[in-house]
């Protein structure tokens, strides 16, 4: 019975890994091409662009929750589903975090590793969503206040990469200098795991042999200011507060604590 579920869990991940790159490459070369001729300009193309990765995203989620590979618990959903112009921040134990999250927001522009432009499968697919490259920190932070001036959240992992499971929480500046420029609302969001889930290292068809829950707990939106009260501001401080706002909320395994 072990065996056969391994078997099956492996089938599940295989058919979602190969969906995944054909359609990275059909959307990169076919699709994205074909809706940027559409009317409205570059806008309205990277919008179409988006509502279309949404789709995917969730339609990929529903697969693997009917495959029983795995469960959502999204808390506060209402707080994700309808932001607007605001820093989504979240910690990155999985791979799968981006999947969720952006399955979530109606129309969400992330700021992603420089290295995807680049990629065959999935290059396309950021450059026409106007997803944001993260090599540029002068341009990272102007790309970002436009987003978030016109009214699209963006989504950023602080820690600019996956967690290792087990070690604390390390997170990168960008977030800091970016919410402290454009005072912009951040939606602080919590991902934990039953069991460890494609965490940094790991290839992608090691999944957990039995059902995991992915926990998705929305907290109420705040910003830099609130943060830091009468602290000394600064991206060095609030990277500090922002460490410890999640580190205080998650256990030493990542999940919530309680």
């Amino acid at each position: 019975m072990l065996l056969l579920n391994a078997v099956w869990r492996g089938l599940a991940a295989t058919v979602c890994f190969v969906v995944f790159s054909v359609g990275g490459l059909v959307f990169s070369f076919v699709l994205f091409p074909l809706l940027h001729l559409l009317p409205g300009g570059r806008k309205a193309s990277e919008r179409r662009a988006r509502s279309v990765i949404r789709v995917c995203f969730a339609s990929l989620l529903g697969f693997l929750q009917a495959a029983r590979i795995l469960r959502l618990d999204v808390r506060n959903r209402p707080l994700l589903r309808d932001v607007r112009g605001a820093l989504v921040l979240a910690n990155h134990p999985s791979y799968l975090d981006v999947i969720v999250l952006l399955a979530h927001i109606r129309d969400a522009a992330c700021v992603v590793k420089s290295k995807l432009w680049s990629n065959l499968f999935f290059g396309g697919v950021v450059r026409a969503a106007g997803y944001i490259r993260n090599d540029d920190p002068a341009r990272l932070i102007d790309l970002c206040a436009r987003r978030l001036a016109s009214g699209v959240p963006v989504v950023i992992f602080p820690e600019g990469t996956r967690s290792m499971p087990g070690e604390p929480l390390h997170f990168l500046r960008g977030a800091a200098h970016i919410a402290l420029s454009t005072g912009a609302p951040i939606v602080p969001v919590l991902m934990s795991y039953t069991s460890a889930v494609l965490p940094r290292g790991a290839r992608w068809y090691q999944l957990p042999l039995s059902t995991f829950t992915v926990t998705v707990d929305v907290l109420p939106c705040t910003n830099a200011a609130s943060l830091l009260e009468a602290q000394r501001h600064g991206p060095r401080r609030l990277t500090g507060v922002l460490e410890r706002f999640f580190a205080d909320r998650l256990d030493s395994h990542g999940r919530p604590a309680t």
